[in-house]
């Protein structure tokens, strides 16, 4: 019979013997470490750290464990600094994802979850535009409808978000990803989506803002391209960076390989971005990211 296995994260203030006590507090409960990584930030003064372990047999029930581990992350609070979750690594975190009319990464997420690549649930498919319903429905995720006119009142916004958030709420999810949507997001549906919402731009920004970004690139003959994974955030593109990647491009490339090229960078690093969120190896560092990859 499999063991059950979890994985336990945390944050706190630095300082001696939390590794020795972590680990201690799971082998008192028959818990095998099977894997482990920590990082103390000296500039923060944060420490962090995930580990994935097993309940052997004669460990602590899972309900024993959850309490334990309570009262744990109360007498580690170190002045409020404390953060700490205790997952289930077999429950399949649930994902939604959002998209407009540029559809590549939309497709690479929905293959790899059909592959086998995504360990997640998809209950939901969300776009202000029609044009994917059909692909939605090719692999059976409900795919919702939820449209907003360019330049549309500020009402009309926040009503399509309180859709959003009613979606989000029905269908129990752990993560929006915003697959090419291309809509601004209210504060907000922001502060409500925090830590929880992954987005994805080109990393020509800010130098190559608005429309055609890869057109522009190719007009000021840029040398590399690539694309940036960050949580979503009030200030716009300006959130914590969980990945970026990057391309070598040359002089013969016209902008429609540079497009393509930047296409496949941008699946690539969301793709990693949200496969490290599901598996719960982003934690949050201020403005920035530890990421245990």
């Amino acid at each position: 019979m499999t063991h059950p296995e979890y994985i336990l994260t945390l944050s706190c203030l630095d300082q001696r013997g939390i590794v020795h006590r972590v680990s201690g507090f799971l082998a008192e409960r028959g818990c095998n470490i099977l894997d482990s990584a920590q990082f103390g930030d000296q500039e923060s003064q944060l420490f962090f750290m995930r580990v994935h372990f097993a309940l052997e047999d004669g460990a602590v029930s899972d309900a024993q464990l959850r309490s334990d581990f309570a009262d744990l992350s109360q007498a580690m609070q170190l002045n409020g600094q404390f953060h700490g979750q205790l997952h289930d690594a077999r429950v399949k975190p649930r994902v939604m994802l959002m998209v407009s009319k540029i559809g590549h990464c939309l497709n690479d997420l929905l293959f790899r979850y059909k592959s086998g690549l995504l360990n997640v649930e998809i209950p939901a498919i969300v776009s202000n535009h029609m044009e994917f319903y059909q692909l939605a429905a090719s692999y059976n995720i409900p795919f919702h409808h939820l449209p907003l006119a360019a330049g549309a009142p500020e009402a009309a916004k926040l009503a399509q978000e309180a859709k959003i958030i009613e979606l989000m709420d029905t269908h129990k999810i752990d993560l929006v990803v915003l697959a090419r949507y291309m809509q601004i997001l209210s504060p907000g549906l922001c502060q409500a989506l925090d830590g929880r919402a992954i987005n994805i731009h080109h990393s020509f920004l800010p130098s190559f803002k608005g429309a055609k970004p890869y057109a522009q690139a190719h007009h000021r003959g840029v040398k590399l391209i690539g694309a940036t994974a960050h949580f979503v955030t009030g200030d716009l593109d300006e959130g914590p960076i969980i990945e970026q990647d990057v391309e070598r491009v040359d002089h013969a490339m016209d902008a429609e390989t540079l497009t393509a090229i930047g296409r496949d960078v941008e699946c690539v690093v969301l793709a990693r971005a949200v496969k490290w969120f599901v598996e719960h190896r982003i934690l949050k560092n201020g403005d920035k990211t530890v990421v245990f990859r």
